[in-house]
């Protein structure tokens, strides 16, 4: 295994950032697509995996299909009630939920990982491709926000490419 410094890493975790900060600078918003949640199979949270007609010249099937569902196994693994969801839950109530103040739960520690894997996803797979996925946190859990940017020196745009779809999910 490559030791690498955390400096380093710091400063590679900040190029990618700024990588993605430039994409929604250097880019116009064409559209965004919304990805709902699935209640087939009741309550829990987990996103349908159908494939939205506006990236089909963008991404390849497979590879959104595979995000999702990864999404969606992060998911079930949160809202998994388990030994250490009783333990979390029972030294809440006696300590007056104190206990928060210094302890991370289970379901924070996941949604930390989502936020991470998407990040990753964001780098590798979406950015290049013109596309930014947003986290579902910050849309309250309803939906997976695609951003579909075009690059502002392309002149092939068309006339209803600048409109944003369902602009009211914000």
């Amino acid at each position: 295994a490559i030791n690498i410094p955390k400096t380093t890493t710091l400063c590679y975790k900040r190029l990618l950032f700024h990588n993605l900060q430039e994409l929604r600078h250097s880019a116009s918003l064409a559209n965004k697509v919304f990805i709902q949640r699935d209640y087939s199979e009741g309550t829990t949270c987990r996103f349908q995996t159908k494939f939205p007609s506006e990236l089909e010249s963008r991404i390849e099937r497979t590879l959104f299909e595979d995000t999702v569902k990864t999404l969606n196994n992060y998911y079930a693994e949160a809202e998994k009630i388990g030994g250490q969801s009783y333990l979390e839950g029972c030294l809440a109530c006696t300590t007056a939920y104190l206990i928060f103040l210094c302890m991370e739960t289970r379901y924070e520690k996941v949604l930390k990982k989502i936020a991470k894997y998407i990040q990753e996803q964001n780098e590798k797979i979406f950015a290049p491709r013109g596309l930014l996925v947003t986290d579902p946190i910050e849309r309250g859990m309803r939906v997976i926000e695609i951003s579909i940017y075009e690059d502002r020196g392309s002149s092939g745009s068309s006339s209803g490419s600048s409109s944003v779809s369902g602009s009211t999910a914000r």
